[in-house]
């Protein structure tokens, strides 16, 4: 590495003999106030020393400064002297909003010089520049995602699914379809194992359909945004239960069938814990039907109503044979309006395994080959 130019900083030495000459001392004379052996101090005064704690508070009773402007000359001295960091550095650092480390062992980006890493996120967030990617420091002005509080894993989680989207080729999108699919989708509510079968329906349906591991440290359910007239629903499966991947998926769907997400991206985190009049009206009708769909709510305000306060177990799954629905439904359901979350989590089925093997996934342990 290149070592910087020390002209412009004297050593400590040289501002010390000024202050000799200025009250008519020689070497000689200082050892002899500084009560030091004129030899270590010549190694001090020649540059082949620096000036340690000690000799900066002795210094300064000597020349009756402050002991600090000692230390600052001989910080600003060996400043001036070290090595140049790696230009490296300063990239990597403005790229650690991103979590890059993941990216790379994800296969999302390959492991290379800070120079190519920071042109691979520009090509990864599909931006000109690196002054364009979000969250940058250097940025000229705030991203759209950084005005809705995106936070950069969940942006890096979101181009990995348009990535991946891009690569699908599915029949022409038909509202008609989807809708008429949402029936056979309810036929598969009532056993873990039926919903291999999404994948299939959502291609059959012109629906780009991606399902992406969530990055670490970050909280996301799904999302929603169209490639011109071909919509993409994308999914993390953050939390491997029946009832919530059901409840998400029906939300994202609802999303589609009503043309949201075209102008900017339906990101949606934590769906099921919010409270209905605190969302957005899109986001609040998407949440209706996704409650309705997995468990009808008039028959469940009917059964809340009939059990208060002992809701038995033997009657849930009564109910569940009744509705032709999982048992995992219904205690999701029940879950958030007894705000219980303890309640019968037995029942909430885990899911993932079923769906995987049939979708195109990334993560745990996979990765979907797309370049950028």
């Amino acid at each position: 590495m290149a070592v910087a130019n020390p002209t412009w900083v004297n050593h400590p030495g040289f501002y010390i003999k000024e202050e000799m000459e200025a009250r008519g001392w020689n070497q000689r004379d200082l050892a002899f106030i500084l009560g030091c052996p004129e030899q270590s101090l010549n190694t001090i005064m020649t540059g082949k020393r620096g000036i340690s704690p000690d000799m900066a508070q002795a210094l300064g009773e000597t020349f009756d400064v402050p002991a600090k402007f000692f230390a600052n000359l001989q910080q600003a001295y060996e400043l001036a002297r070290a090595n140049r960091p790696d230009p490296g550095v300063k990239i990597r650092a403005r790229l650690a909003q991103y979590p890059v480390r993941e990216m790379i062992k994800r296969q999302w980006i390959e492991n290379s010089d800070a120079t190519m890493l920071e042109s691979q996120l520009v090509r990864f967030l599909e931006v000109k520049d690196s002054e364009h990617i979000p969250y940058m420091a250097h940025a000229a002005k705030k991203s759209k995602y950084e005005d809705r509080n995106i936070s950069p894993p969940q942006i890096a989680w979101l181009f990995r699914v348009r990535q991946i989207a891009k690569s699908i080729s599915v029949p022409r999108y038909s509202d008609d379809r989807l809708r008429e699919a949402l029936v056979d989708l309810e036929d598969l509510l009532n056993a873990p194992e039926e919903a291999r079968h999404v994948p299939r329906i959502m291609h059959e349906c012109g629906v780009r359909y991606v399902i992406v591991e969530r990055l670490p440290n970050s909280k996301i359910d799904g999302v929603c945004f169209w490639f011109g007239k071909s919509p993409v629903i994308g999914m993390s499966l953050i939390r491997d239960k029946i009832d919530n991947f059901w409840f998400v998926l029906r939300h994202e769907i609802e999303h589609v069938l009503r043309g949201h997400g075209r102008e900017a991206e339906m990101i949606d985190e934590g769906i099921e814990d919010a409270k209905n009049d605190d969302l957005p009206e899109e986001e609040r009708i998407a949440n209706e039907a996704a409650a309705q769909f997995c468990v009808p709510q008039a028959k469940l305000e009917s059964f809340l109503r009939r059990k208060h306060p002992l809701y038995y177990e033997k009657d849930v799954l009564a109910l569940s044979r009744v509705l032709n629905r999982h048992s995992g439904l219904i205690v999701g359901q029940m879950q958030r309006r007894l705000d219980d979350y303890a309640y019968l989590t037995r029942h909430l089925a885990k899911i993932r395994r079923f769906v995987l093997p049939g979708a195109i996934a990334d993560g745990w342990g996979q990765v979907v080959p797309v370049s950028l």
